[in-house]
């Protein structure tokens, strides 16, 4: 992964400015070794720290208001969820000319589910759902707005872009009059007339930790907040095949207009993230191929 040309605004991390903000903001730790964990995602960086730690950083201005935003929630939301999520042990402040906020969570462990090679797929999807079922019901005031949480059309011109940049790009072979009749069929779904509920808005197989094929954990919620709950359907393309897709949908008994509005939801993101990581990410670039196959498998 070229990590350093993902995006623009990056900000310059090692594990040597990792040591000086932990010995300087939580002087108990100092000492302890520093490692990079090695990591698909996009908006921050992870070191662990010692056997039972890891240190959360930042990548772009955009990821700090992530890193406050669950270093209010979280303590809130886990004991209400149904699956084990971080636990923020330290909240770090800027310093050592690293300019954003900054985490020490506990060490879950566990690895990431890769989409085709699931070991046991239903039961992961029992868990996944278990899960999503919790966000939805979780009531307490004063949730954010979910990240990706408003109207289908809000994605829309974005959606229409990726797709025409990748008309431009024929190696990477999307067929799009295909994927753009599915996008179609998401624009005219009926839209969410319910209250907004809370959301992870961010299921990927990088945030989510797996043992024996269980769901151990659920990671990263710099997307949550409220919204449709259209946008934690993300699992049922990014991961799951068929037939525990179908397992997913009826343990959260979700309706047609729904469940089209979450696979048209998931397609966008792929469709976006293709052009844009194809040469700097390759986990978020596999997973979006992965997605657009899936959708137009089952279209």
């Amino acid at each position: 992964m070229s990590a350093g040309r993902m995006h623009p605004g990056m900000h310059p991390l090692d594990g040597d400015l990792v040591r000086r903000l932990v010995a300087g903001q939580f002087p108990r730790w100092a000492g302890l070794a520093v490692e990079r964990w090695p990591s698909g995602g996009t908006v921050n960086a992870m070191y662990r720290l010692g056997d039972d730690m890891v240190v959360r950083l930042p990548l772009v201005r955009g990821g700090a208001k992530d890193v406050s935003m669950e270093q209010e929630w979280l303590p809130r939301l886990a004991p209400l969820l149904s699956t084990p999520v971080p636990e923020v042990l330290g909240a770090g402040k800027p310093a050592e000319g690293y300019p954003w906020p900054w985490s020490v969570h506990r060490w879950l462990p566990g690895g990431h589910p890769e989409s085709g090679a699931l070991s046991e797929p239903l039961p992961l999807a029992k868990d996944l759902a278990a899960f999503v079922a919790s966000m939805w019901s979780i009531t307490l005031p004063g949730a954010p707005k979910a990240h990706r949480g408003g109207p289908v059309a809000s994605l829309d011109a974005e959606t229409r872009a990726a797709v025409e940049e990748l008309r431009g790009i024929p190696e990477e072979g999307v067929d799009g009059d295909a994927v753009s009749a599915v996008w179609e069929e998401a624009l005219r779904a009926p839209g969410w007339d319910g209250p907004p509920v809370w959301l992870h808005a961010d299921l990927m197989p990088g945030n989510l930790l797996v043992e024996g094929g269980r769901l151990t954990a659920v990671i990263d919620f710099g997307c949550m907040g409220s919204g449709d709950p259209a946008c934690d359907l993300f699992p049922a393309w990014n991961l799951l095949p068929r037939g525990a897709r179908e397992v997913f949908r009826e343990a959260l008994g979700v309706d047609d207009a729904t469940w089209v509005r979450g696979r048209g939801r998931t397609l966008s993101q792929a469709l976006i993230a293709l052009p844009y990581y194809r040469r700097t990410n390759p986990v978020m670039a596999g997973n979006a191929r992965h997605v657009i196959r899936a959708v137009l498998d089952e279209s």
